[in-house]
């Protein structure tokens, strides 16, 4: 494969490429997310995944740019990362005892061409006292997470179950996005 950058500083996205290649590089994309606006969450997470991904790929011709977005649905809410302790608290409040949906819009693009998929999981978490929320919100964890939990850590206490792919929700979906590499 000709030069892979990951257009993303999550660690987790690092990890989870890792399982693919370790031949990558990393480039944090500076598009600004702002102004992009979708009818459904679903296509607001592929437009954020594309233009992350276009903004470094504009940048490094003839590379392979991964772009990536993670967004939790509530009900068509989008839940983002958290701004401040209450905000993550209103998010919390609202996943507990209920079902939401994580959407992950993946981009590639060689400069030449683009392509781009959603995934979604369904998770359903057991309701939440608000002493967990106290104290999960209290730590580092939750905020620089969509929908301000970590299912990889403190939040796998609060799954009920999930319908989906479980990478999906750390924010890449590794077999889908495997398979679309491979073709580039």
């Amino acid at each position: 494969m000709k030069n892979l950058i990951l257009a993303s500083g999550s660690p987790r996205r690092k990890e989870l490429l890792s399982l693919y290649t370790t031949d990558f590089t990393i480039c944090v994309s500076d598009f600004d997310e702002s102004g992009v606006t979708a009818p459904t969450p679903a296509q607001l997470v592929e437009k954020l995944a594309r233009g992350k991904c276009l903004a470094v790929a504009k940048d490094h011709p003839g590379a392979v740019v991964l772009g990536c977005d993670t967004v939790v649905d509530v009900g068509g809410e989008v839940f983002g990362k958290p701004h401040s302790v209450e905000d993550a608290k209103r998010m919390l409040r609202a996943l507990s005892g209920a079902a939401h949906e994580v959407h992950t819009g993946v981009c590639v693009s060689d400069g030449v061409r683009t392509e781009s998929f959603v995934d979604s999981c369904r998770v359903t978490f057991f309701p939440i006292s608000e002493g967990e929320i106290d104290a999960y919100t209290a730590t580092k964890e939750p905020y620089d997470k969509a929908g301000a939990y970590a299912i990889q850590g403190r939040a796998a206490l609060w799954l009920d179950r999930l319908e989906g792919d479980y990478y999906t929700i750390m924010g890449l979906p590794v077999s889908r996005t495997a398979r679309l590499l491979s073709r580039f």
